[in-house]
């Protein structure tokens, strides 16, 4: 490389969804949106809530902040509105953490509402006193740098998802789901019928019910060898 790189490289302007849009998904399972995008969305499974599980929908922010470094996060802050969730890429590294519970703080005095990374945290009681929801692939107590370089509010690949600024996250117990921009009325019309069949089925099974009407209907008795 000829030159230097520039320590935080930013995009401001996005689309970004409609407060009717975050609204309809408000509260929803993490499973039902992924049904309703065909069963697909979740980031990586090791991607779980840090000091205490709590729910959340927001907009995502995107960030890059690369291995050992969290520049990029500050670089979000100054990007973020409120009702806002940072998305932070680390190239999954796991030799530092990309933040801590005086950042997670500092996110959530911006009204930022949440934090989810491919990487590691740190200072876990911290983040628990603080109370936003952070998600992320483990724990450690080595910390960053503050160096750069990073980006702000471009498309990435965080826990072998592609998220751009403007998806919405949701994420509960389960794991954090994406869903894109341009897939979220589709998403919202089906997450409707997906409530409804899975409020219908619930409540067979809580009547009785063994077994569904789909496997009978799918495996007559003629497609089942019957071996002693």
């Amino acid at each position: 490389m000829i030159d230097d790189p520039p320590l935080l490289t930013v995009r401001r302007r996005f689309p970004r969804p409609k407060p009717e849009d975050l609204a309809a998904f408000d509260g929803a399972l993490t499973g039902h949106v992924v049904d309703a995008m065909g069963g697909r969305g979740a980031l990586d499974h090791r991607i779980k809530p840090i000091g205490a599980a709590k729910s959340f929908c927001g907009t995502a922010l995107t960030c890059d902040a690369g291995p050992a470094d969290c520049l990029a996060v500050f670089g979000a802050l100054d990007v973020a509105e409120p009702g806002d969730v940072i998305v932070c890429a680390t190239d999954s590294f796991a030799n530092t953490a990309v933040t801590g519970d005086l950042l997670i703080g500092m996110m959530k005095n911006s009204g930022i509402a949440a934090f989810v990374t491919d990487g590691l945290v740190r200072d876990t009681p911290g983040i628990r006193a603080v109370g936003l929801p952070c998600f992320a692939s483990g724990v450690t107590p080595n910390s960053p740098a503050k160096t750069g370089p990073g980006m702000v509010g471009f498309p990435l690949i965080v826990g072998g998802v592609a998220v751009a600024a403007g998806d919405i996250v949701v994420a509960d117990e389960d794991g954090v789901v994406i869903v894109p921009f341009a897939r979220i009325g589709e998403t919202i019309r089906r997450l409707a019928d997906v409530r409804a069949m899975e409020a219908d089925l619930e409540a067979k099974v809580k009547a009785g019910l063994k077994k569904p009407d789909f496997y009978s209907a799918m495996i007559p008795p003629s497609r089942v060898r019957e071996v002693d």
